[in-house]
């Protein structure tokens, strides 16, 4: 017998060859989100900055934006966000995904402890609920490596 995914949160654990001050600043300063998430931004990493996520395609030109939220900020352990696609709205409970940078300090580098959650509760009907999660998931797989190359060169500079 199959069991069906929960499709409920992304987890992944990293780990970076960086402080975790070189990984919350990659994290949370929109010049590096540019770097490793490809998005234009300008905001502050304080709770409650609202700001937009933009993405170009290269080849079309084409643009994609998210409303995003900070949630929490606190440098060097905790950096998360709200993010939707529902362009008309602020990213808030019920209507965005929420994600989450743990920053946890070990002998080495940083562990980050990254989960995307808010997917069952977006009231997406199922098939639209499995093809967001597996878009998310793949696409955090292409992103979070890129996250560490990029947390990895800052710190080499250093």
């Amino acid at each position: 017998m199959e069991t069906a995914m929960e499709y409920g949160s992304i987890e992944r654990e990293l780990h970076i060859d960086a402080s975790p001050e070189v990984v919350f600043e990659v994290l949370s300063s929109p010049e590096h989100i540019r770097e490793w998430w490809s998005a234009e931004t300008a905001f502050e990493p304080v709770a409650g900055a609202t700001a937009r996520l933009t993405w170009t395609d290269e080849d079309t030109g084409r643009q994609q934006s998210s409303p995003f939220t900070v949630v929490e900020a606190d440098p060097p352990r905790m950096f998360s966000f709200r993010w939707t696609y529902d362009e008309t709205e602020a990213a808030g409970p019920g209507n965005s995904l929420l994600v989450t940078f743990e920053l946890v300090p070990t002998e080495k580098g940083t562990t980050v402890r990254f989960r995307e959650s808010g997917y069952r509760e977006r009231g997406w009907e199922a098939a639209v609920l499995e093809a967001h999660y597996n878009d998310h998931r793949q696409g955090w797989d292409f992103y979070l490596p890129r996250l560490v190359a990029t947390a990895d060169r800052l710190a080499a500079t250093r």
